[in-house]
C-alpha cells in the first residue's frame, strides 16, 4: 500500500513538472515579439516603413502579436525629423528621436485583444501620414491591467524638448502658461522689400532662403513656436521680371527640428519645386525655374503636414513683373494675412503651441497681418501722404480661409484680381476677395489726411488680431470730407 501510495506522489509530481514545463515553453513562446521601423517621407506624407522580416519595405506596417507577448519595437530617424512612437492603449510612448540613423526602443506587454492604433503624437505628423496598426489576437493574460511602463533604451543624439515637443505637450494639457512670455520680433516690416526691377533684358536671378525655427512675439505676454523663412514672417519678397530664371537655395537651419521645402506658385513644373527642395536640418538644396507668366504670388512650404508649416509662418511672395515692369508709384507695401491655431484661447498669456484639432477643424484663434497682432498697427504701420500713391502687394497665406481685404475710408483705385498682371485691373473697388494662397495688387492715390484701418471684412476676425493702418499726414481736404468727430466710433 505504500509503494502504492509513493508511486502515486510520484506521478502526481512528474505531472505537475511536466504541466509547469509546458507552461513555461508557452510562456517563453509567448514572451518576446521584436518589429524594426523606421521613419521617412514619401509621396508628400510622413510615415512609419518596415525594417526586415515580412514588414520590410512596407508602409504603416500592421504588426501582429498574441495576447501576454512582450512587444519590443525598434524606432529608427530615416528622414532626420524629429518623432516618437505612442501606443495610447498599453500606455506606451517612446522617447523622441532625430538625425538619421539614431534609434530609440520601446517594450511592452500585450495584455489587452483587439485592434489598436500605432502613431507618432508631435503635433501634425499623425495627420500627416504617421499610423499604423498593432492586432493583438487570444485571450488577453491580464484582463486587470490596462498599461505597461516601457523599458525604453535611446541612441538618439537630442532627447531634449523641442518647440514641437513643447507643442504637443501644451496640447495635450489643454492649457498654456499663465505667465507672460516675451519671444523674438519675428513681423517683417511692410516697407521691407526690393524696389522695382525696371526696363532690363531677362536674366538669371538667385534668391536664398533659410528655413528657421523660432519662438516668436505673438501678442503682448504671448509667444509661439513659429516657423519662418529668414526669420520673419512673411519670408523676403523676391522681384523678377518675366522671362527670368530663377534659382532658388533653400537653406535649413542646424537648430531645425523638422524638414522644410518650398513651393512656388509662379513655378510650371511639378510640386511647384517642393519635390526638389526637402531639405535637412543643416542642409542645402538648389532648384530653378523660369518665371514664364507675369503676376504676384505665394510662396509657402510644403512639407506635411502642409497646412501646419503654412499657419505657422512659413509663407511670402514672388513678384514677376511684365516686360517694361509696373507704373510707378509712390510706396510699395508688403502684407499677407495668416491664421494661428494655439493650444490656448485668443488672449491667452504665456508659450503657446499649434492646436492640430483646431487646424484641422478651420478654427483659429488668431487672425494676423505679417505675423502677429499689432504688427502692422502700433508697430510696423503703413505711412505715407496726401497727394501720394501707393501699392499694396497684398497675399493670404491661410491655410484655410478666404480674406475679403477693405480698407475702411478708402475706395481702391485699381485691383490687380487674383494678382494676375495679365488681364487689365479692375477699378473703383471696395472689397476684393482674395483666397487661401491667392494674392492682389491694390493701388490707390491718397486724398484726404487721418489713421485708415485696412482688414478682413469678415470683420469679427478684427477682434482676434487683424487689423492694420495706414497712417496719411498732410492737409485737410474739406471738399471731399468735412464734419465734426465724434466719441464711440468702432473705425
Amino acid at each position: 500500500m505504500k509503494n502504492k501510495f509513493t508511486l502515486f506522489s510520484i506521478l502526481l509530481l512528474a505531472a505537475m513538472v511536466a504541466t509547469a514545463c509546458g507552461q513555461a515553453a508557452r510562456a517563453s513562446q509567448q514572451d518576446q515579439i521584436s518589429y524594426s521601423l523606421k521613419t521617412d517621407l514619401q509621396n508628400g506624407q510622413m510615415v512609419f516603413v518596415g525594417v526586415g522580416g515580412p514588414i520590410d519595405g512596407v508602409v504603416n506596417p500592421t504588426l501582429v502579436a498574441a495576447a501576454g507577448d512582450t512587444v519590443t519595437i525598434m524606432l529608427s530617424s530615416g528622414d532626420g525629423t524629429e518623432h516618437n512612437l505612442t501606443l495610447p492603449d498599453f500606455n506606451v510612448t517612446s522617447p523622441d528621436v532625430s538625425g538619421k540613423g539614431n534609434s530609440v526602443t520601446i517594450s511592452f506587454r500585450a495584455d489587452k485583444t483587439g485592434t489598436f492604433p500605432y502613431f507618432c503624437n508631435m503635433p501634425g505628423h499623425r495627420e500627416a501620414g504617421m499610423e499604423g496598426k498593432l492586432e493583438v489576437d487570444g485571450s488577453a493574460a491580464s484582463s486587470s491591467s490596462n498599461s505597461a511602463s516601457p523599458a525604453s533604451a535611446s541612441t538618439a543624439s537630442n532627447s531634449s524638448t523641442s518647440m514641437a515637443g513643447m507643442a504637443m505637450t501644451n496640447t495635450q494639457a489643454g492649457s498654456t502658461t499663465a505667465v507672460a512670455a516675451a519671444g523674438a520680433d519675428i513681423v517683417r516690416d511692410p516697407t521691407d522689400l526690393p524696389g522695382p526691377i525696371g526696363d532690363r533684358a531677362p536674366a538669371t536671378v538667385r534668391v536664398d532662403l533659410l528655413a528657421k525655427e523660432v519662438v516668436g512675439q505673438l501678442a503682448d505676454g504671448t509667444t509661439y513656436p513659429y516657423w519662418t523663412f529668414n526669420g520673419k514672417v512673411p519670408g523676403p519678397f523676391f522681384r523678377v521680371r518675366v522671362g527670368d530664371t530663377v534659382e532658388v537655395h533653400l537653406k535649413n537651419d542646424p537648430s531645425s527640428m523638422m524638414p522644410h521645402s518650398v513651393d512656388f506658385h509662379a513655378v510650371t513644373g511639378p510640386g511647384g519645386g517642393a519635390v526638389f527642395t526637402t531639405t535637412q536640418p543643416g542642409q542645402e538644396t538648389v532648384f530653378s525655374f523660369k518665371a514664364l507668366v507675369p503676376g504676384l504670388y505665394v510662396y509657402h512650404c510644403a512639407t506635411p503636414m502642409v497646412a501646419e508649416h503654412i499657419a505657422n509662418g512659413m509663407y511670402g511672395m514672388i513678384l514677376v513683373e511684365p516686360e517694361g515692369g509696373l507704373p510707378k508709384v509712390d510706396h510699395e507695401f508688403y502684407v499677407m494675412q495668416g491664421e494661428i491655431y494655439t493650444t490656448g484661447a485668443f488672449g491667452d498669456k504665456g508659450a503657446q503651441g499649434v492646436d492640430v484639432t483646431k487646424l484641422l477643424n478651420e478654427t483659429p484663434e488668431y487672425y494676423v497681418f505679417n505675423g502677429a497682432v499689432n504688427g502692422l498697427t502700433t508697430e510696423h504701420p503703413l505711412k505715407a501722404s496726401v497727394g501720394q500713391t501707393v501699392r499694396i502687394f497684398f497675399g493670404n497665406a491661410g491655410p484655410n480661409k478666404i480674406s475679403s481685404f477693405h480698407i475702411i475710408g478708402e475706395i481702391m483705385d485699381q485691383v490687380y484680381n487674383f494678382g494676375s498682371l495679365d488681364t487689365p485691373p479692375m477699378s473703383g473697388v471696395q472689397t476684393t476677395l482674395v483666397p487661401a494662397g491667392g494674392a492682389a495688387i491694390v493701388e490707390l492715390k491718397l486724398q484726404v489726411p487721418g489713421k485708415y484701418i485696412f482688414l478682413d471684412h469678415a470683420i469679427a476676425r478684427m477682434q482676434r488680431g487683424l487689423a492694420g493702418w495706414l497712417v496719411v499726414d498732410g492737409p485737410n481736404a474739406p471738399d471731399i470730407f468735412n464734419g465734426t468727430p465724434m466719441p464711440g466710433s468702432g473705425h
